[in-house]
């Protein structure tokens, strides 16, 4: 009986979408559904190549990594939307969890209206879509996910209580530390960037020690920790999708507040929806779409559209409430 179901379904999808108007389900998808990653013109090639893309334009002052040093021009007064570490020498624009402690720990405590402005801004506008879409560090786990190494995994031991330690993270080393524990002076430190954070070890730490022998002599106990971390991450990213999206990530915890209800969002069609878990099997950051479409972990890469052999599952800029009738159909936008 639910075997008829779906294959009644999945046959239908394509008349039903001529019937939406051939509305395009998301902003790069083509018109016929597509197993993730299958295709040169499949939407999780797409995203690579804009992942990809934005990476090299983000971190493009190539002189940067021939002379070990760190561009200082104006464009570096601004925030780039993903995780992109200040001290890579390629980097055109600031972290903004790098900038947010630089503000919070400075001397002269002030709200920053222009960090905490730039993130809201985004996140009601995407979201965590940053995360999926402009984030290199994440397209950094993105690749190595995808090397013929090890087991793969859908998640780590206690993941549903791992993935509250980003919060705690953002709580702790992004906004409390750095304005409470303070120097002599009244100076703070960036405790997220200088103790934990190994997208600034590989995009930053790495490349100017490699460039600068000086700094090769220097490094010690914290630079070995931190490449202790970084290792790490990178064996776990070979092994499962995102794990530092998942459970460290502070930005992508700020984002993710957003996600349920910022402007561009997924929607279910309730009437559609076969329950077939497509959906979350596709699903880099595991998710049960089917229940929670703009869940707070979502990085809204769009592989669950993708899967969808119904099409129940859809991107707009407009959004829907918890659950109301759309074209006589049941839409779930929450």
């Amino acid at each position: 009986m639910g075997f008829g179901k779906t294959a009644e379904a999945a046959s239908d999808c394509h008349q039903d979408h001529q019937e939406e108007g051939g509305r395009f389900p998301f902003p790069f998808a083509g018109r016929k559904a597509r197993r993730p990653g299958k295709g040169f013109g499949s939407l999780s090639v797409c995203r690579l190549w804009v992942q990809a893309l934005w990476t090299a334009i983000s971190n493009g002052y190539a002189a940067g990594f021939l002379n070990g040093r760190i561009y200082t021009g104006k464009t570096k007064s601004a925030c780039a939307p993903g995780l992109n570490c200040y001290s890579c020498p390629g980097a055109l624009f600031a972290c903004p969890i790098g900038a947010l402690q630089a503000v919070i720990s400075s001397r002269q405590f002030t709200f920053s209206c222009y960090v905490f402005g730039f993130l809201m801004v985004l996140g009601s506008l995407f979201g965590r879509m940053i995360c999926g879409w402009f984030c290199p560090f994440g397209l950094a786990q993105d690749l190595l996910y995808k090397l013929p190494l090890m087991k793969k995994k859908r998640r780590l031991l206690g993941d549903r209580y791992l993935r509250w330690v980003k919060y705690v993270i953002l709580a702790v080393f992004v906004l409390i530390l750095p304005a409470v524990v303070v120097n002599v002076a009244g100076i703070g430190s960036p405790w997220f960037c200088k103790y934990i954070c190994p997208s600034g070890t590989l995009m930053g730490g790495i490349p100017l020690l490699l460039a600068n022998p000086g700094l090769r002599e220097a490094a010690g106990v914290l630079f070995g920790w931190k490449a202790f971390l970084l290792i790490v991450v990178v064996l776990l990213s070979i092994r499962m999708p995102r794990p530092f999206c998942r459970y460290v990530c502070p930005l992508g915890a700020m984002y993710g507040l957003f996600n349920p209800v910022s402007i561009f969002r997924f929607k279910l069609e309730a009437d559609k929806c076969i329950s077939c878990g497509q959906c979350r099997r596709a699903c880099p950051m595991d998710i049960k779409v089917y229940e929670h479409p703009n869940s707070m972990e979502c990085i809204r890469c769009g592989a669950c559209i993708e899967a969808c052999p119904t099409r129940a599952v859809r991107a707009s800029f407009i959004r829907t409430g918890a659950c109301k009738k759309e074209n006589g159909g049941a839409v779930r936008g929450s």
